[in-house]
């Protein structure tokens, strides 16, 4: 055993969370909890791990980047033909997982994937700088490529074609809505006697919250 990594701990102090301290709606505790991250001016509190499977049951995680959400979601934007893409398209079931440590607070979200609408794929394309709009179609993503020139090559290429910036978003690259069923809120507390409160969807906005031992 790596005793260096064994004894790597920190008590978590700054607060508690209380049944009393939260909204009955989890989306606005969200937002009121996303709202701090960003006043703390962590990096990227948008940040999340997307977890998924494929049929058979073998997992694989990854971070991607929360670019809206609302009491229908959590949406996310990808190349569809990607490995987490397919996975999802295959078993849409899904969580994710945010880490704000300047907070000592974790949110985790559980449900189902769905695609956004085309309008909503193509408002959020078309908001994106130039180069992040010629990426989706320089990037294969998750295939075998011989070396990164494979990439700088392609990028040129569309550079050179779509000179005047009136690159179409391609199909196969657009938005994922995570419909929630359960989301959990965690904040860290002393001796590792956490705070964990957890919403479940009982029917359509209704909510049963309940606390969850550490």
């Amino acid at each position: 055993m790596d005793k260096a990594i064994a004894d790597l701990r920190k008590d978590y102090t700054l607060r508690g969370m209380e049944e009393s301290d939260i909204d009955p709606n989890p989306f606005v505790q969200f937002q009121q909890w996303f709202d701090k991250a960003r006043e703390a001016q962590l990096i990227e509190p948008n940040a999340m791990t997307l977890a998924t499977t494929t049929p058979d049951g073998k997992p694989s995680a990854r971070i991607v980047l929360l670019k809206d959400f609302d009491t229908r979601g959590f949406v996310f934007y990808t190349n569809y033909n990607s490995h987490k893409g397919q996975e999802l398209a295959e078993n849409p079931q899904t969580s994710l997982v945010f880490w704000w440590a300047e907070l000592e607070r974790q949110v985790r979200i559980c449900g189902q994937v769905e695609k956004v609408s085309e309008k909503e794929s193509d408002e959020y394309f078309y908001s994106r700088p130039l180069n992040s709009r010629l990426g989706a179609w320089t990037s294969n993503q998750s295939e075998i490529i011989r070396d990164r020139n494979v990439l700088e090559q392609r990028f040129t290429e569309l550079n050179n074609k779509y000179q005047n910036g009136d690159v179409p978003r391609p199909q196969h690259w657009g938005g994922l809505r995570v419909i929630p069923t359960e989301i959990e809120f965690w904040q860290g507390r002393s001796s590792r006697l956490h705070d964990r409160l957890r919403y479940t969807l009982i029917s359509d906005s209704n909510w049963k919250i309940e606390r969850l031992s550490p």
